[in-house]
């Protein structure tokens, strides 16, 4: 890694390949500024117009879960019995939920 890299930003590159879907990330890139970023995003993960939509956010403002945390984060609430309707007679009418 240069000197230059280790001065200029570094930003997550998320892509929206069209509307109704979610952005994805794809990668990484180093930008002074966001109007930068963004203009290499575009150059960069979307050369042969793979999407319509770009979001880039600093690396550094991102806030993450610690892995070592995941089980308390992310086990079923067996306590909270309405986060999981299985009870629930839904009607034929409504169709695949």
């Amino acid at each position: 890694m240069t000197d230059e890299q280790n001065l200029t930003p570094l930003w997550e590159v998320f892509i929206r390949p069209r509307n109704g879907l979610h952005h994805r990330h794809v990668g990484s890139l180093h930008a002074a500024d966001s109007a930068l970023a963004l203009r290499a995003a575009r150059d960069v993960y979307t050369r042969r117009g793979e999407g319509n939509s770009i979001w880039v956010v600093r690396s550094s403002d991102i806030a993450a879960s610690d892995p070592a945390f995941a089980e308390p984060n992310f086990e079923p609430a067996d306590d909270k019995i309405y986060r999981h309707p299985t009870f629930y007679d839904i009607p034929d009418e409504v169709g695949h939920m």
